[in-house]
């Protein structure tokens, strides 16, 4: 007898007019962060958004059940900010946790030694950690905190607790931390986790980028070729171009490293994501200019057929592209911070 179709089988694939299908939703739960990146937020931090203005647990998870059970979306990945300064974090994961996705979270990583046992016992599955330097005046210049040591010791908690794989995001900016690629790399292997260099993106908050920092994917694999040898791995619709170390066991921890070159290779065509800001602005580019706002439906009584609706029309708009480097590119009016990573 044939299996019954799963739920994603019989969902409505959530088409753009491209063709691509959408089943990765990012939750940004909060825009507050503990730290004050310099590509990311000025130093004396952004004007929050009102706490009655940021979606609720009890919304978070209604519109992630919509998206699930209509659409067919099958990751679902918790952003900032940080999300790990939003209290009872794990209260979330646990009400999303059932609905069956891909669970994970992007931190930080610095409240991970007192966070991560709860978040994986609640049902979270995978993190990503930012570190853009292993260096602790560097890393202090960088984030403007000094919190290295925390971050390095969340990234073993997270390790220890069983999360897997565990992700390192590497921001690569030139002169500020591209001497580090291969003691970035070195790290990754030596502590059973994941590194990924991702380019450094036209986010940041007092909109200074202009291209000339950007470090390609080239020079990161060229650096890392020449210390490691390396071997490409077939890549999906993940983001990442994944190499594995010739010398490491294909799966083992630390046996890959990996490269977001979103700006100079984008991978728009194969993009299949869609953002959920805190304050309930529903994205259908990191780069998009226009937001749906779901919040308004959420708290106007609108059901669920005027959610779908809300992000079929969202999703239906998506641009073939981002654009960064054309004359036709338009930089988004808000943050990463703001918008959720």
């Amino acid at each position: 007898m044939d299996a019954a179709p799963s739920p994603v089988d019989r969902a409505e694939p959530l088409v753009d007019g491209f063709g691509r299908v959408h089943r990765d939703l990012r939750i940004s739960v909060t825009d507050r962060c503990d730290f004050r990146c310099t590509y990311c937020m000025p130093e004396d931090g952004l004007q929050w958004v009102p706490r009655d203005r940021v979606l609720t647990f009890e919304e978070i998870e209604r519109v992630a059940r919509v998206l699930v059970e209509r659409f067919g979306v099958d990751a679902i990945r918790l952003t900032g900010g940080e999300p790990t300064v939003r209290a009872h974090l794990d209260e979330l994961v646990a009400r999303l946790a059932p609905l069956g996705t891909d669970l994970s979270m992007t931190t930080n990583g610095a409240s991970l030694v007192s966070q991560a046992a709860a978040l994986h016992a609640a049902g979270l599955r995978r993190v990503n950690v930012s570190l853009d330097s292993l260096r602790p005046e560097r890393f202090a210049a960088v984030t403007r905190r000094d919190a290295l040591d925390r971050v390095l010791a969340g990234i073993d908690a997270a390790v220890a607790v069983g999360f897997d794989p565990v992700k390192v995001n590497v921001v690569m900016v030139a002169g500020v931390n591209d001497d580090e690629i291969v003691e970035l790399a070195r790290f990754g292997r030596d502590r059973g986790v994941t590194v990924r260099f991702i380019e450094y993106m036209p986010l940041d908050a007092d909109g200074g980028w202009d291209g000339s920092e950007v470090v390609d994917r080239d020079r990161v694999l060229a650096d890392v070729a020449a210390a490691f040898p390396l071997e490409a791995v077939v890549r999906g619709h993940e983001p990442a171009e994944r190499y594995r170390y010739l010398d490491r066991a294909p799966g083992t921890p630390g046996s890959e490293v990996g490269v977001i070159p979103s700006v100079t290779t984008p991978f728009c065509g194969d993009c299949d994501r869609i953002r959920l800001t805190a304050e309930g602005q529903l994205r259908n580019c990191l780069f998009a200019v226009d937001e749906t706002d779901l919040r308004a439906v959420l708290r106007s009584g609108g059901t669920d057929d005027d959610l779908a609706d809300a992000v079929r029309g969202c999703v239906a708009d998506k641009r073939a592209g981002h654009g960064i480097g054309t004359p036709a590119f338009i930089r988004p009016g808000r943050s990463m911070s703001q918008i959720g990573g």
